[in-house]
Formats: structure tokens, sequence, C-alpha cells
């Protein structure tokens, strides 16, 4: 019999690494380097003129810009706190041992993060016109006496993305929290129950900092995606009105493809949002540790 031909350890390095390691180096190494390359130039068509920071020097003088990506920052700092908020209570709520059917109030409030992103703004952008379900509601119990034009008022436009944001992402975040309390021994919850602990103080002095990994997690996460927010604006008010709830996401995509397209301004555009993600997270990171070292 032939015997069986043995594969060489740097062979086989490259069988199970080295092609992974490829198409990482071809799909995302790679564009990263080209989007610094084109954000240097001057697109019209295909034709390309090298103007070194001059995109740059553009987008500090672009009002449009910076109004768009303040949006995103009255979303960061309005939606995210309520989200992460109720992400957290209804994870305590129904990680309780005396909540009954906790599978089906688990499964109904995760439902809407697996949702199409397109329906489910199709959906809000539905609800929230002036001869909406939401305004007959309102109407119906008497909290407003004349529908409100949710999707045509810069006040209430955002008002109505906010809900959509929070109404998709609190039951992702739950999840998250979920199955951090499922961690913590629940012979630390019974000594504090002993001790004579509130079931308020067992959230805030017991849950809670054994939560502060899973909570920086979600708080990163959320913070990213909403300074990427896209789907929801364009597909329920379209930036509207007048740009009132355009953001960053939104502008660069029109840069792109809806304005003459210049792929070098968006480039641009885009490692400025970048930059800002990463700075953000940072400054998670080290809040987080400051606590942490005050703690010890």
């Amino acid at each position: 019999m032939k015997k069986a031909k043995s594969i060489h350890p740097r062979g086989k390095w490259f069988r199970f690494s080295g092609t992974s390691i490829m198409f990482s180096l071809i799909f995302m190494v790679y564009p990263v380097i080209y989007s610094i390359y084109i954000s240097t130039h001057n697109y019209k068509g295909l034709d390309s003129t090298f103007i070194g920071l001059g995109n740059f020097a553009r987008l500090m003088k672009d009002t449009i810009f910076w109004q768009a990506l303040l949006h995103n920052f009255l979303f960061l700092l309005i939606q995210v706190p309520i989200m992460l908020i109720l992400g957290l209570l209804f994870a305590n709520l129904l990680n309780s041992r005396d909540i009954r059917f906790k599978g089906f109030f688990r499964l109904a409030l995760f439902l809407p993060c697996v949702t199409s992103l397109v329906a489910y703004s199709l959906v809000f952008k539905m609800l929230f016109q002036i001869d909406g379900l939401v305004n007959h509601f309102l109407m119906a119990v008497h909290l407003i006496a004349s529908p409100i034009n949710w999707l045509n008022n810069s006040f209430w436009a955002k008002v109505s993305i906010i809900i959509a944001l929070c109404w998709r992402w609190t039951g992702y975040n739950m999840m998250f929290y979920i199955s951090g309390m499922q961690n913590i021994p629940y012979t630390t919850i019974e000594a504090a129950r002993i001790d004579g602990a509130t079931r308020l103080q067992e959230f805030f002095y017991v849950v809670i900092p054994q939560l502060k990994e899973v909570i920086l997690f979600t708080s990163i996460t959320s913070t990213i995606g909403t300074i990427q927010l896209f789907d929801e604006v364009v597909n329920i008010t379209a930036g509207g009105p007048s740009n009132a709830t355009m953001t960053a996401s939104q502008y660069i995509y029109n840069h792109s493809f809806v304005y003459a397209a210049n792929f070098g301004y968006s480039a641009a555009l885009s490692w400025v949002v970048v930059l800002i993600v990463a700075a953000l997270s940072m400054l998670q990171f080290a809040v987080t540790r400051e606590k942490k070292g005050k703690v010890g």
C-alpha cells in the first residue's frame, strides 16, 4: 500500500489560516487603504485629480455635514440612554423567578431587532402619517386635540426616529443583560436579601456592578450604531423636513449616489465619522477604567 503523503506544517498553516488572511487582506485591509487614497483625490465621473487634503479642508466648511453630525449626537444623547435603561429594566424583570411566560415575553421584545430594517421603517412611516394609527390612538384617548404632523415637523420627526430606534434595539440589548444576569451567582442576591436589601437596592448595588462589562459593550455598540445611523432616517423621514433629521451616513450616501458623485469627498467624510467613533469608544473605555480604579 502507498503511504499517505504527509503535509508539511507550513502547508497546513496556509491551508487553514493563509486563505482567511488572504481574503481579509483583499476585502478588509485593501478597501481601508484605498479609501485613504481616494480621500486625497477629487473625482468627476471616472476621472480623478490629486488634491491632497483638499477634501478635508472642504468638509471643515461644510455646514450641512456638521449639522447632520449634530443630529447623530442628538440621537445618541437621547435615544441610547433611554434604550439601555429600558433594556436593563426589562432584563431585570424577565430574569425574575416569579415571572411566568418569560420565554414568550423575551421573544416578543427580541423579535423587532431581527425584523428587516426597511420593512419596519416603512411600517413606522405609515404609523406616523397624519392619518396614521398613532394620531388616531392619541386622539381616541384624548391626549391630543388635533393630529400631529409627525414627519413634516422638525421636532416631531426626530421624536418619531427616536421611538423607532428604541422599539427596534431595546430587546437586542436586553438579551445581553439577561445573559449577564444569569451568570451572577444567585447566592449573592440571596445574601443581599438576608441582609435586608430591598429589590431596588439589590438591583443597583448587586446586579448593576456585576454587569459593568456588558453595559460597556452595549453602550459602545449602540454608540457606533447611532453614529452610523442610516436606514431609519432614509426610510421614515428621508432626512427631512429641510434636512432636520439628516445624518452623517445619509449625507455621505448622497455625495456618492444622489448628488454629482464624488467618491473622494465621500471617503473623506467617512474617515471623519470613523475617527469620531474611535474617539468615543476610547472615551467610554477610559471612563470605565477610571471608575474601576476608584473602586479598587
